[in-house]
């Protein structure tokens, strides 16, 4: 059986010391720090995770040039921890999801947020807002055998050399196994799965010619230039 037409390469990032990681789904978490939620007029104490996608081509790698996107007048970059996936399942317990990770990485969600905000006023979905192309920046993953179990660490997005958000991992509303957790109760999770962990308070436009560093406390640390 032939195909149509060529299919479409596979997704890779590169992984610390070792092999490349075949991204299979990118999973992002919304409001999952409390400052974060605050700001976007959300109750940190009551509401449950929830979770949006980007596609996989979505998908930007270490030292890129990020070139603006049509249809907006703010772009906001959001730093957050990215959990790889390396063992698959489905209902899985709090207490074993530390067992289902390959490594963590630093991505950028990068936001229109004022395609975002137009759609949420109107209640339409906001897709457009997040998946659009280049908009999953992601540092090489580091194995988990390398750092352990991430579950705090200082979390900063720097632009042009000043700080733009900081905080601590450990700030998260829903920490990563639970997050892990409740995702598997709604999908099964696979291999080549990332989980993009929520984003701290301090999002704020950035502009053609302007270098984001991203990092977290003993990840190899992730650089952009929007273009």
């Amino acid at each position: 059986m032939s195909y149509a037409f060529a299919p479409a390469p596979i997704v890779t990032l590169p992984v610390i010391s070792c092999d490349l990681f075949p991204v299979r789904r990118v999973f992002c978490v919304g409001r999952n720090y409390p400052d974060h939620a605050r700001e976007m007029g959300a109750d940190p104490e009551r509401e449950p995770p929830f979770f949006f996608m980007k596609p996989v081509d979505a998908i930007l790698p270490n030292n890129s040039v990020l070139p603006y996107p049509p249809g907006t007048q703010d772009l906001q970059p959001e730093v957050e921890l990215v959990v790889a996936i390396g063992l698959g399942g489905k209902q899985i317990p709090v207490e074993n999801a530390n067992d289902h990770i390959f490594g963590y990485a630093v991505g950028l969600d990068m936001t229109l947020r004022d395609v975002q905000k137009n759609a949420r006023e109107k209640g339409l979905p906001w897709d457009m807002a997040k998946g659009f192309d280049h908009s999953a920046p992601c540092s090489a993953i580091t194995p988990v055998s390398h750092t352990g179990v991430i579950d705090r660490g200082k979390i900063e997005l720097k632009v042009n050399g000043r700080v733009r958000q900081s905080a601590d991992v450990s700030e998260m509303i829903w920490k990563i196994p639970e997050t892990m957790s409740y995702l598997s109760n709604l999908v099964e999770i696979r291999p080549g799965d990332l989980i993009f962990t929520g984003t701290p308070a301090g999002p704020a436009p950035v502009v053609k010619g302007d270098v984001l560093d991203a990092s977290i406390a003993g990840l190899k640390p992730l650089s952009i230039t929007i273009g």
